[in-house]
Parts: structure tokens; C-alpha cells; sequence
């Protein structure tokens, strides 16, 4: 069993019960690690959103102001005018709905 000790500390030292060895921070796996840059179209992030836009066409006016305000760039714009969303991307935080002001997104949960 592990157990954290000496958080006051900058180092963050591990105590392990086995051995009371202490560990430093410098063994453990990194996590987080960007290899390329503009590397994020590779990966989903949009499988865990637990609610989802849904664009209304129909009321849609075209202002794009839902465009600059997602995270996620998962409003694709071609020709000047948006399209459906790309939910490989997109995590369902709401930014847009709020933007809209035509009420041309709707927000459902998640099925």
C-alpha cells in the first residue's frame, strides 16, 4: 500500500510501506504528453459529453457567431457558412446554445 507523505514539501515524496523507501515524483510515467503539434484532430474527445447540440438549420441566419466561441473548433465552417457539428470533437459544454440568438441550436442530453 502507498500512502502520499510530505505534501508541505515542493517534492511531493512517496512513502512506501514495503521497504519504507521513499520515491520521488521523478519515477512515476509521464501523463500528458503532446509528441507533435496540431496533433489533436487525432484524437475523440467528444465520447464522454453527456449533453449534445443539435443545429436547427432552419433558423440559422449564418452570423457564425457560434464559430469562434467553441472550444473545440467542432463547428466546421466551408464556403463562408457553418455545417452540422463534428461530435468527434465536440464535448457538449453549451458555449454555443448560449451565443445563438436565434435559438438555432438546441441542447439535448445525451443517449
Amino acid at each position: 500500500m502507498t500512502r502520499w507523505h510530505d505534501q508541505s514539501s515542493a517534492t511531493y515524496m512517496k512513502l512506501d510501506r514495503e521497504g519504507d523507501k521513499k520515491r520521488s515524483w521523478k519515477g512515476e510515467p509521464p501523463g500528458g504528453v503532446i509528441l507533435n503539434s496540431g496533433n489533436s484532430k487525432e484524437f475523440s474527445t467528444g465520447d464522454w459529453r453527456a449533453m449534445r447540440p443539435i443545429w436547427l438549420i432552419e433558423k440559422c441566419t449564418q452570423c457564425l457567431l457560434c464559430w469562434p466561441v467553441c472550444p473545440d473548433m467542432a463547428i466546421p465552417v466551408e464556403g463562408g457558412e457553418r455545417t452540422d457539428y463534428n461530435y468527434y470533437h465536440c464535448k457538449g459544454c453549451g458555449i454555443c446554445v448560449e451565443v445563438c440568438p436565434f435559438d438555432a441550436i438546441d441542447f439535448i442530453r445525451e443517449e
